[in-house]
């Protein structure tokens, strides 16, 4: 099915549901995700190293007073990226195009015991590396994040880790 732009609301009784083949996309090699692609899909982590990249957001902001309430101008505000580690992530990254930053929070879990730690990116954090084990990277670590605004991804994992936790979030 192509792409269909609709003009005014949508209303849908029952609900969209994204399912099938293109639901869910599996990562074997570095990649700078689309929105096309990428967004709203689950994207399975299969590469031990791998690094994601997410899309430059592009807001439908103010200083484009003109096209401000303009939907032909490109905005990805609102998408969501979300990551299924499947291939344990023993050197991962989760990274933004260095300009947009991460806010939210990261839970870590220990995979031995019930105890965990939450981790919260500083105010200049553009990447999440995983090691599978202090910083997570564990099969099943569930890591979602979205555009919520111009140059900021907001952060939603639960990590699962090993040994001495660590934060995943940095420079």
């Amino acid at each position: 099915m192509a792409n269909t732009t609709f003009s005014g609301p949508v209303r849908s009784l029952n609900g969209f549901i994204s399912f099938g083949p293109k639901s869910v996309v599996s990562l074997t090699a570095d990649a700078t995700l689309t929105v096309a692609e990428h967004a709203g899909r689950l994207l399975l982590c299969n590469k031990a190293d791998g690094e994601f990249t997410l899309p430059t957001i592009k807001a439908n902001s103010a200083s484009a007073v003109a096209g401000a309430n303009d939907f032909n101008v490109d905005s990805n505000l609102g998408c969501t990226y979300t990551f299924l580690v499947q291939t344990a992530f023993t050197a991962g990254k989760i990274q933004t195009d260095g300009t947009d930053v991460f806010i939210g929070y990261a839970k870590s879990l220990v995979t031995t015991a019930a105890t965990g730690v939450a981790w919260f990116p500083g105010g200049s954090d553009t990447v999440m590396s995983f090691d599978g084990s202090t910083t997570g990277g564990i099969v099943g670590t569930y890591v979602q994040v979205t555009a919520t605004a111009d140059d900021e991804y907001f952060v939603d994992a639960i990590i699962k880790s090993s040994g001495s936790q660590a934060t995943p979030f940095g420079t």
